[in-house]
């Protein structure tokens, strides 16, 4: 059984999409930190993004379990977590 949820937002963990302007691709992310992380992308400290600049976040979930958010990231990496992506972000403009 996880922890209890304390109601912070200091204490949750997030899965984010971020859209590169550049590529129309998207990256996808976890951190517990979420507007430090969005800043550090688009500030070209991230390898696997630097060269994708710039950045616009277009989704997030959050999770009171840090190993929560792991594996729906590593779900949205796959064939079927990227055909939700793509339904999700069918009208999507960049």
């Amino acid at each position: 059984m996880g922890r209890p949820a304390s109601g912070g937002v200091e204490d949750m963990h997030y899965v984010y999409i971020l859209l590169s302007s550049k590529d129309n691709r998207f990256y996808i992310g976890s951190t517990d930190n979420l507007k430090i992380r969005y800043n550090q992308h688009n500030k070209g400290q991230v390898p696997a993004t630097k060269h994708r600049l710039p950045l616009k976040l277009i989704y997030y979930e959050a999770f009171v379990e840090k190993v929560d958010a792991i594996q729906e990231e590593k779900f949205l990496k796959t064939g079927k977590g990227r055909e939700r992506l793509k339904y999700l972000f069918q009208n999507i403009k960049n």
